[in-house]
């Protein structure tokens, strides 16, 4: 079976006020192996080992989180599984050489970027593999953004979207959807162009929604917003790496027989994922298959029936398809965080609810 394995990043907030701390520094250790810290300091990461079991993969989780909790209230902070800060926007660098690097060379695009994301790493044979399984997963981006959507608050507002993180990384100049290679060769290819063009420093900055991991033999699938809901994390790595055992056969199977997947184009894909970052589970989406837009839970419907054997064969079915269908009946995280908007009027609430929910934990 699959190896799979998630990142978390989380944003660290006064407990009383909601607002964004930048104390990340201050609780960073050298001997604290748990937890990593980010572009901004405002944030920090949790990074799993890879699993094979939702329950292992569970149980790291919970721990990585409440180690996350304990360190960050030594400085006086809790960790927020929040994709965008919904009180105010902007940041401050970690004192790093590249990300300073990065902070002084894009401006106001770097300043204006707390974010944060969840990651999913599967375990690919090779790196042929591994560009296989991207030029595959690539028409199903869009359906796993409106799944994931979950960050409708910025800078003290409602933005009218359901991730407005998307939104916002979508400005980096490698960013959204990836395009389509055909071969390992194409994809460096088109990685080495973007490096000697200047628009980045290093594979780091392929800030796509799905891309090779530079350091292990994995499929990065980067369009998830983080969640507050441990549970949600979860449902969406056994989802992704249902996806890829998919298309991982689709590509073996395509092989020698021409293109295993014809492409979509980018600017197609592009357009598809900004619907459902606008939309999330509330409107349509498009079908992938039919590229007519489609309620979304039919949508989603046809993801879990293009993935269905491969759930099937880990055992992990009954897990998503109750996952999916929890996100479905209150729309998604945007959804969750909208109710208590209105149930309470005020947006600290939004925050201090996401921060019980990021450390009350099931195990």
């Amino acid at each position: 079976m699959r190896t799979v394995g998630v990142e978390e990043e989380l944003l660290l907030v006064e407990p009383g006020t909601g607002e964004a701390l930048p104390v990340a520094s201050s609780l960073l250790g050298a001997d604290d192996p748990l937890l990593d810290g980010e572009f901004l300091e405002e944030m920090v990461e949790v990074q799993t080992r890879p699993h094979t079991s939702a329950d292992g993969l569970l149980d790291e989780l919970c721990a990585l989180r409440r180690h996350a909790a304990a360190r960050a209230a030594t400085v006086g902070a809790a960790p927020a599984g929040l994709a965008t800060l919904s009180l105010a926007s902007g940041g401050h660098v970690r004192e790093v050489e590249r990300y300073r690097r990065i902070w002084d060379t894009y401006g106001a695009l770097a300043r204006g970027h707390l974010t944060c994301g969840c990651h999913v790493h599967v375990g690919v044979a090779d790196e042929h593999e591994g560009v296989g399984v991207l030029d595959g997963v690539r028409n199903w981006l869009p359906t796993l953004m409106a799944l994931t959507a979950g960050s409708p608050f910025h800078a003290g507002a409602d933005t009218g979207f359901a991730s407005y993180r998307w939104q916002l990384t979508a400005r980096w100049p490698v960013s959204g959807p990836p395009p389509w290679s055909g071969s390992s060769t194409a994809y460096h290819q088109y990685v080495d162009a973007l490096i000697d063009q200047g628009l980045i420093f290093d594979e780091g900055m392929l800030y796509l929604d799905a891309r090779l991991s530079a350091h292990v033999p994995t499929v990065e699938i980067r369009i998830a917003d983080v969640s507050p809901d441990v549970r949600d994390t979860v449902g969406l790595a056994l989802l992704v790496r249902a996806l890829v055992e998919t298309e991982a056969r689709r590509w073996r199977a395509g092989r020698g027989r021409g293109q295993a997947h014809p492409p979509v184009s980018t600017s197609e894909l592009q357009r598809q994922t900004w619907l459902a970052s606008w939309r999330g589970l509330s409107g349509p989406l498009v079908d992938p298959r039919s590229g007519r837009p489609v309620p979304a839970a039919r949508a989603v419907g046809e993801l879990l029936r293009h993935v269905r054997p491969a759930l099937v064969e880990s055992g992990d079915r009954p897990e998503v398809e109750a996952w999916v269908e929890g996100l479905l009946g209150v729309g998604g995280e945007a959804g969750r965080q909208r109710a208590v908007l209105e149930s309470t009027g005020s947006l600290g609430e939004v925050v201090a609810d996401a921060v019980r929910r990021t450390v009350e934990l099931p195990r």
